[in-house]
């Protein structure tokens, strides 16, 4: 078998977990939370959390380095979820630290200034690695990643948990959730002729 070089310029390389949550079975998303942890990027590493919830008052953007975030949305959000791509949403300040690793409780925990908001993932699905190339879902971009789903998940702030539970979906035959801890993800476009 021979090794196989991803033609495609890369542009990131880190993770990418989400929280979605609904109050009615997954006929709407009552929130939808996009945390990043970036190793690499060409706005340099660094955390950012993208949240829709009426527990934060509508979008809210949280990060450890704002040229980071407004990266992200350049790139990636606006295609992924248009209001996170929103680049006149303010930027909050936080720190970031993660919590435990699969099959166990996981967490990450953001604290601003005056709040401290915590993601949260448990009872895991099988993991599945996937690719996604440029042109899927009519996305410019592409992605490799690795999904653990979960079965339950949260946001909470200063201790208030937002409405709502994931709900289960299939991606490509596999059985998964719209809560997952996306790991090992590398995001390429095109090479530019």
């Amino acid at each position: 078998m021979e090794l196989q070089i991803n033609p495609h310029q890369l542009i990131l390389i880190g993770e990418n977990s989400f929280v979605r949550l609904s109050k009615d079975g997954g006929k709407s998303a009552s929130t939808r939370c996009s945390h990043w942890r970036v190793l690499w990027s060409p706005a340099g590493p660094g955390h950012a959390l993208f949240v829709d919830s009426s527990l934060v008052g509508g979008v809210g953007i949280y990060a450890d380095s704002v040229p980071l975030a407004r990266f992200l949305q350049k790139e990636i959000e606006y295609l992924l979820y248009k209001p996170f791509g929103d680049v006149g949403v303010a930027v909050t300040a936080a720190t970031f630290t993660r919590e435990g690793t699969p099959p166990g409780v996981c967490g990450e925990v953001l604290r601003t200034d005056k709040d401290e908001i915590r993601l949260s993932w448990s009872d895991f699905l099988t993991p599945f690695n996937f690719e996604a190339p440029p042109g899927f879902d009519s996305r410019p971009i592409g992605c490799q990643t690795t999904f653990f789903p979960a079965n339950t998940a949260a946001l909470a702030l200063n201790g208030r948990k937002a409405e709502g539970d994931p709900w289960r979906l299939d991606r490509a035959g596999k059985p998964c959730t719209t809560a997952c801890l996306a790991w090992c993800e590398t995001w390429f476009r095109p090479q530019a002729v």
